[in-house]
């Protein structure tokens, strides 16, 4: 399927980039379908659309929060109207399998309609003073223009976690998708658009990073940057930004790990340590990609592992009964391959590896789904793959179990798997992870649940819930007397 030439929203029109140069997008599922193009701006094109965002800026502050929510709402009920096109899109786009696509669609909605609800929360409350005929208040206010930089692998579901609050807060929004998958978020901006989100509140950017990318951050007015990515980049916003005062809220990497205890419900663990590891190709921050097996039951656990692994049908998206598709490209497609190579090489042990037998699979950026038994001393034990890739390691006993769960930089998500009451809260006091599960995947956090990681994986602010609008607003004390 072609999708033809989508247009920024800039100050409320679809534009084209000044110098009527587009970017290619390309189905990852197939060696060089081009399914569509997107505008390759330049500096010179970035200046209207920041100088339309400080306008969108003060027209949205000043609006009432439930017209605020109704907008959100009403972008909600249209995604529900259009979710088939826009699950085609991700396919086409992304790679992901239907199902897939068709749970990050509907969780896009779930996104909207939890933070357009907030339009009728309360934003600061009255305060006690001490002082005769005096009312003390607490203000929330917006922040002004934020920018958000969102990634290839949930490329509709991550700018609504960040469009969500970043809104309803009053802000205006630019935002930068990746150039992989850029149509969809485009396709979002015109149904914001069509649900009435007045001009200038949200444009949005394309184009090469090398001409862009650090243009994007000397825009006048840029209050705050939203970043979801590898954590070098982040790390470098950060760096760049924080000595200008401007906020800065990263999600970034991780090297999750999942804990199977020998008291552990293999037919529970195993399901869902196969589903953290190998949906969506292994292309999310949270996948499971390490896995801590107490010896008592390891051999148990890589015989069933392996006959899962071997089982995994590989398949572009589009096919019916896909367990997963392409990574986005070819790019990804060496450097994971790579990964799994360098493995190999230093010791590790290949247990299980699915062969592409689609005969379209062999045509795409397909990897081959890998089951290893690894040590410490291995690379892959500590870079994140970010592919179809499972680690498997074996300890004695709980203590290094969590030992090796917090042997990392990354500090996203963990999980176990035990029947024991006394290991799961231990476990959940001394996991050092934003995000820790007993007996749930490492991934799948619902939208009202805070959301980010620890050490390399994040800053300090929360995305998701209520905690998000933290990052998006400021409080101003009030102190009005009245005699």
């Amino acid at each position: 399927m072609t999708y033809g030439s989508y247009r920024n929203l800039v100050n409320g029109q679809f534009v084209s980039a000044a110098s009527g140069d587009e970017l290619p997008v390309y189905n990852p599922a197939t060696s060089d379908e081009k399914i569509g193009s997107v505008p390759a701006m330049s500096e010179a094109d970035l200046k209207s659309v920041f100088e339309a965002a400080a306008a969108g800026a003060k027209t949205w502050r000043r609006a009432n929060h439930l017209d605020r929510g109704k907008v959100l709402l009403e972008t909600a009920r249209i995604i529900r109207s259009q979710s088939e096109d826009l699950v085609e899109l991700i396919v086409s786009e992304m790679g992901k399998t239907r199902a897939e696509a068709t749970g990050e669609v509907t969780k896009t909605a779930e996104f909207f309609d939890y933070y357009g609800s907030m339009g009728r929360d309360s934003f600061g409350e009255f305060l006690p003073d001490g002082r005769e005929g005096t009312f003390a208040a607490r203000l929330v206010e917006p922040l002004g223009i934020v920018l958000l930089i969102t990634p290839w692998n949930d490329p509709l579901l991550t700018p609504a976690r960040k469009l969500g609050p970043a809104l309803i807060s009053g802000n205006s929004v630019v935002i930068k998708p990746a150039s992989v998958t850029p149509m969809i978020t485009l396709r979002l901006a015109q149904i914001l658009h069509e649900a009435g989100l007045p001009a200038g509140v949200l444009g949005t950017v394309t184009g090469r990073g090398a001409d862009i990318g650090d243009e994007l951050f000397e825009m006048p007015g840029l209050k705050a940057v939203s970043f979801t990515g590898s954590t070098s980049v982040g790390k470098r916003i950060q760096d760049k930004l924080s000595p200008r005062g401007i906020r800065v809220q990263t999600e970034m990497g991780g090297k999750n790990a999942s804990v199977i205890m020998d008291d552990a419900d293999l037919d529970l663990a195993l399901p869902t340590i196969m589903a953290g590891a190998f949906a969506q190709a292994g292309q999310r921050c949270t996948a499971t990609s390490r896995l801590i097996v107490q010896k008592g039951i390891a051999s148990r656990v890589r015989e069933r592992l392996v006959a899962a692994v071997t089982d995994l049908r590989v398949a572009p998206g589009s096919s019916e009964g896909a367990d997963l598709g392409p990574v986005v490209d070819q790019n990804a497609q060496k450097e994971i391959r790579a990964h799994i190579a360098g493995a190999l090489d230093q010791g590790a042990t290949l247990l299980a590896q699915r062969s592409l037998e689609d005969e379209a699979a062999s045509e795409g950026s397909f990897v081959e789904p890998t089951l290893l038994a690894v040590d410490t001393s291995h690379d892959i034990w500590r870079d994140e793959v970010f592919g179809p890739v499972l680690s498997m390691i074996e300890v004695e006993n709980l203590d290094e179990a969590i030992d090796m769960v917090n042997d990392s930089a990354y500090g996203l998500s963990s999980a176990i798997f035990t029947r024991d009451l006394a290991a799961a809260f231990r476990f959940l006091s001394e996991a050092d992870t934003g995000q820790v599960s007993v007996n749930q995947p490492t991934t799948g956090w619902d939208i009202h649940h805070p959301f980010g990681g620890f050490k390399d994986s994040g800053s300090g602010y929360k995305e998701q819930g209520h905690d998000a609008l933290r990052f998006y607003t400021r409080v101003k004390a009030a102190a009005i007397r009245t005699h």
